[in-house]
């Protein structure tokens, strides 16, 4: 088969099915893996499909967001050594910010510094988690609170931002693509994440290997502005070496 054929083989079972699979794909034309991959790239390039980790979907997969409490569940295992080993990368009377989501808010569980720590954070768990918490001073940025991640975004948290220069931003996302770079599903919390890592001198993604191959509604910023990557062992070794080849660090949690 040629392109063209496969093209419209692709965008057939896309119409029959709603999603179709790299594997399914290529057994049916009898070309590899990264052949497909390279047809659903351009494909993606004209707005006819989304692609996802393993695939592609008729529809974006990735715009919606789902109640943090919902979202607390999946891959707890993976998220709390994702947290763990996340830990090394603070240091003594540092100051860091903390954003929102499930996987950031299992380091906020699991910090217990020894030495005087600043942590600033736009998400209410992680203040109510830490308020109380020897040796940790909260700043907690102001705004409207996102039910869905019981988080604030806007203009408010962004001014405070403006007037600040910490150690490490702890980010968390819902996409991580080699493509379109690090994103999220929700609009009202890219702003302030792109404020976030203005602040910061130190950018760590906190994400669980399901994240990756995935783009959701809004980038954050692209590979080149984040330093670290911590994830679990589920990641592919091929999106580790993208990942450092454009300058990433990427530690895998035991």
């Amino acid at each position: 088969m040629n392109i063209t054929e496969r093209h419209q083989l692709i965008l057939q079972r896309l119409q029959e099915n709603g999603k179709v699979g790299i594997q399914e794909l290529s057994d049916l034309m009898k070309v590899t893996g990264v052949t497909i991959r390279k047809d659903l790239k351009l494909l993606e390039d004209k707005n006819l499909l989304f692609r996802t980790q393993g695939g592609a979907s008729i529809t974006n997969p990735y715009t919606i967001e789902r109640p943090i409490n919902e979202k607390e569940f999946m891959r707890a295992d993976e998220k709390q050594r994702i947290a763990k080993a996340a830990l090394e990368l603070i240091g003594q009377h540092d100051s860091i910010i903390i954003g929102s989501g499930t996987t950031v808010f299992q380091l906020a569980r699991c910090l217990y510094p020894s030495k005087h720590l600043t942590v600033i954070t736009p998400a209410v768990r992680v203040t109510l988690e830490l308020c109380a918490r020897p040796n940790v001073e909260v700043l907690q940025l102001g705004g409207v609170i996102r039910q869905n991640s019981s988080s604030v975004a806007g203009v408010y948290a962004e001014g405070i931002l403006e007037d600040i220069s910490c150690g490490t931003l702890f980010l968390g996302v819902d996409g991580i693509d080699p493509d379109f770079g690090f994103s999220i599903t929700n609009l009202a919390e890219t702003s302030l994440n792109q404020k976030m890592i203005e602040s910061a001198q130190t950018i760590a993604v906190l994400a669980d290997s399901s994240k990756f191959g995935r783009r959701g509604l809004g980038r954050v910023c692209h590979l080149e502005q984040v330093q670290y990557v911590v994830t679990d062992s589920g990641v592919q070794p091929s999106m580790v070496e993208q990942l450092e080849e454009r300058g990433i660090k990427v530690i895998i949690a035991k």
